[in-house]
């Protein structure tokens, strides 16, 4: 499958964002651990969200969670820690992925978890019990889902948890929104230093809950808007909140460098206020960042600073290479195509000094990676007719990411077996 894009001159429209995919995947291994009867209110509907909650509702033995990262590492702890035997799987690029510090760490703990392929690679056997808990180091520099997944089901611990991270911390702010979850649900956990996580065996308690909208979507919408770059185009959501816990609501303060500024207005009788950015003037020379906290914010920093000719040099970019695909390397490839010659350094770091090739409008490939698609597809501002291929893997995290660029006024012309359809 292929579509063909072409942008409007004004981008004017109000989208509703997807529910937070973080805060629903979370709000769902928190729901099952504290015995709730009602399920979180605006879970989100994206792929990652719906393989936990087939495997919380249907309990099978064998547990597909597909291409959904976040899946692999909550559930591995979630299903060590309560009773019963799976086998947990995923895609091909899914056994590629490393699960080893996590499982090593459950282990530690008591956790009955068995190899079936590769080691430190899913698929994984997983023997659920009740662990016992106690202190434990983990590699913070990897992944910082992993120590979500452990402090998740550290409530549920005999003797509560004492987490160190060693190696320094990634994302840290997505550790920071999984203990202020916990603590939604009544669990008693907190930084107890610089370095250390403190859970007390204090079981969750059971509430009704309801998730915010997703601001690494909204990311996106700020690229429009950034390489539309009209003051006439403005674009507004709703369900999104200015004191955000979500570590991607930093966007808004990225892409004020970019010359998209946010404006919160409150709304008498509704919780979440409107939020609406607009493009403004941007003299900004370069940009030089560091994204090890909100690495998912990279892709759509990437094209808009490419595409609006700003050199940068992005640093804290190694979880990327073992996403969904190496995205660094997708995005030199894919740029390269638009006429951008990108390089990397030190194995996270992606660099554009200004250097351009002779651009072969070649479609871009996605490569099963939904934030490929989501990020490319606002460059048909600057290239019309731009084509995407395999446009359909947005619905892991924004399925009606396609129809909402057509409210907005982009034409999306998709082409399946050599048939072409207007949507």
């Amino acid at each position: 499958m292929q579509y063909t894009i072409t942008a409007p001159q004004t981008i004017n429209a109000t989208i509703a964002l997807p529910a937070s995919k973080s805060i629903s995947n979370r709000a769902l291994i928190i729901h099952a651990l504290s015995c709730g009867d009602i399920l979180p209110q605006n879970l989100s509907v994206c792929d990652d969200t719906e393989v936990i909650i087939d495997a919380m509702q249907r309990r099978p033995y064998e547990i597909d969670i597909k291409g959904a990262g976040t899946a692999m590492r909550f559930l591995t702890a979630y299903l060590a820690a309560t009773p019963g035997e799976h086998v947990l799987t995923g895609t091909d690029r899914m056994k590629q992925r490393p699960i080893g510090i996590l499982v090593n760490a459950l282990r530690y703990l008591g956790a009955d978890i068995e190899y079936l392929g590769e080691e430190g690679y899913p698929p994984l056997r997983i023997k659920g019990r009740t662990l016992e808990g106690g202190y434990i180091k983990v590699a913070g520099n990897i992944s910082s889902q992993y120590i979500s997944a452990l402090l998740m089901i550290a409530p549920t611990l005999k003797n509560g948890l004492q987490l160190r991270i060693t190696d320094g911390t990634i994302s840290r702010p997505y550790i920071d929104l999984t203990l202020w979850m916990m603590r939604e649900y009544g669990a008693d956990a907190d930084w107890s230093d610089a370095d250390t996580i403190t859970v007390n065996a204090k079981p969750y308690a059971s509430r009704e809950y309801t998730i915010e909208s997703d601001w690494s979507a909204a990311a996106y919408w700020y690229e429009m808007l950034a390489l539309r770059g009209n003051d006439e185009s403005e674009v507004r959501f709703k369900g999104l909140m200015d004191a955000s816990r979500q570590g991607d609501s930093i966007v808004k303060y990225i892409f004020s460098l970019l010359g998209v500024k946010t404006k919160f207005s409150e709304v008498e009788g509704e919780c979440f206020p409107t939020v609406s950015i607009k493009s403004h003037p941007c003299m900004l020379p370069r940009l030089d960042y560091d994204f090890s906290s909100v690495p998912d914010l990279a892709q759509p920093v990437v094209v808009t600073c490419a595409l609006r000719g700003i050199p940068f040099r992005f640093t804290g970019l190694a979880t990327l290479r073992i996403k969904e695909t190496d995205r660094i390397e997708a995005l030199k490839r894919e740029l390269r195509k638009l006429g951008y010659v990108l390089r990397d350094e030190n194995g996270d770091t992606l660099i554009w000094d200004g250097t351009h090739c002779e651009p072969t409008l070649e479609p871009i490939d996605t490569y099963d990676d939904h934030r490929m698609a989501m990020a490319f597809a606002p460059a048909a501002i600057v290239f019309p007719g731009l084509r995407i291929n395999e446009p359909q893997v947005v619905t892991k995290s924004y399925p009606q990411y396609w129809e909402d660029m057509q409210k907005a006024g982009f034409e999306v012309k998709g082409c399946c077996c050599g048939e072409m359809v207007r949507w």
